[in-house]
């Protein structure tokens, strides 16, 4: 009945409006002796002239939506599930190039391919998940030219590795139904400015290939804490990363946006104390502030992030266990993050949640709470984000490197020993020709 009430509210509340609108600018016309009825014929004259400009306004963000959801739904979805082999030797550079390879492969290259085809930079979705302690890998792209590409990419970085198509998508199994679940969700992103990098593979020092036994994992501890879902739970981690592109009207937006790069070095100045459009000379160079040692790495960090292929990210976790059997030592998961955090420059933590600080007093009835878990559910099957925070939008897309995004996701080497995480048997291979054999007696 509620949400029936909404739907009529929401049907009437604009006719309404208008109409109020209408009797008061006619009453406060006649207060001030001006003719309504010129004013009327004067703007009914001038309709060739300023309607087309007000539907254009008011029509083209429902373009826009109508023409990316057809490009949406003509790729297709796919979920790949990936089975990790016995050896893994590659540092997560190897998943940076699958990140980098991906990037972009639905770029418009005209006007007529935006507004008209509505080609866009489409979703992906990297998964970790956890259904009963049984750690899988999940990838969910756009089926058309994306899904052979990665396959591809996936088998030449990781000799060994195992992609099948899931015929049917593992969250399926989840019907929402809040008399039999029980179910919270996490946003969560980036604590501070997303011009300062994470702590990276890079900081771990993984990019000197060390020895197996030498490495320290970073995914190790989120892995682990995977493992320990018990057989009635689920973890759901979701990162949806949507290539990042500059906005102006040739990719579909009518107002330009400084690019992330920009941003960035516009950073580094300030932190400098230089003037982006001044050249720096000796007498300027003598002013400018000393850094320390941290500061000299971040600056170092941010360079060298900005010359990667960067991606508009969110991040989604989802616990899921049957009403009745909710254990708080499930959110231990959401600690594992701060294994990329970097004191003074920036980190993971959440920024949004499914309940409230104030319950009594933000969602007396618990139908608000309810609601919002229906519709997290909903995004998490579809492979869509919503910004839950419209004001404060503290848990917007942030942009992710493809060095940042390999740290978080990528096929951890033989040195994770992880109960939940199985491996594929080594392949077998055909006995030596030259094989000694003992002929019977």
């Amino acid at each position: 009945m509620a949400d029936l009430f909404k739907i009529l509210l929401g049907a009437i509340a604009a006719p309404i409006l208008l109409v109020v609108a209408f009797v008061v600018m006619r009453y406060t016309f006649a207060i001030i002796g001006v003719d309504f009825g010129l004013i009327i014929s004067i703007t009914i004259a001038l309709t060739p002239i300023w309607l087309p400009f007000v539907l254009f306004f008011l029509l083209f963000e429902r373009w826009m939506d109508f023409v990316h959801l057809k490009f949406a739904l003509d790729n297709g979805r796919t979920t790949l599930r990936i089975k990790l082999p016995q050896e893994v030797l590659k540092s997560p550079e190897a998943m940076e190039s699958v990140f980098a390879l991906i990037h972009n492969p639905n770029n418009p290259d005209n006007l007529w391919q935006t507004y008209i085809d509505g080609r866009l930079p489409l979703i992906f979705s990297f998964e970790l998940v956890s259904i009963g302690g049984d750690v899988r890998f999940y990838i969910n792209i756009p089926t058309k030219k994306t899904k052979n590409l990665i396959e591809a990419q996936l088998y030449a970085q990781f000799p060994g590795i195992e992609v099948t198509e899931e015929m049917v998508d593992y969250s399926s199994e989840v019907v929402w139904n809040p008399k039999k679940w029980e179910m919270m969700v996490f946003h969560i992103g980036k604590k501070e400015d997303q011009v300062f990098p994470i702590k990276t593979y890079i900081d771990f020092g993984l990019d000197k290939q060390p020895k197996e036994e030498l490495k320290f994992e970073p995914m190790a501890a989120m892995l682990e804490q995977l493992s320990t879902a018990k057989p009635h739970e689920r973890f759901w981690i979701q990162i949806l990363c949507k290539p990042h592109v500059k906005r102006n009207f040739k990719s579909g937006f009518l107002k330009s946006k400084a690019s992330w790069e920009g941003d960035v070095f516009a950073k580094i100045s300030e932190m400098l104390g230089r003037d982006p459009k001044k050249k720096t000379g000796p007498a300027e160079f003598e002013e400018q502030p000393r850094l320390t040692a941290g500061e000299r790495d971040t600056v170092a960090a941010m360079e060298r992030n900005a010359g990667k292929y960067a991606y508009e990210t969110a991040i989604r976790y989802v616990y899921i266990t049957p009403l009745g059997k909710f254990d708080g030592n499930a959110l231990l998961l959401l600690k594992t993050f701060s294994q990329y955090d970097i004191i003074k420059r920036n980190g993971l933590g959440v920024r949004w949640r499914t309940d409230f600080d104030y319950n009594w007093f933000s969602d007396w009835s618990g139908r608000k709470k309810m609601e919002l878990k229906k519709k997290e559910l909903e995004d998490y099957k579809k492979r869509v984000y919503t910004v839950r925070e419209p004001i404060s939008r503290v848990d917007e897309l942030k942009i992710f490197t493809a060095e940042e995004l390999a740290t978080i996701y990528h096929i951890p080497g033989s040195s994770v020993i992880t109960p939940g995480l199985s491996r594929i048997p080594s392949a077998r291979r055909e006995a030596p020709a030259n094989l000694p054999v003992e002929l019977p007696q």
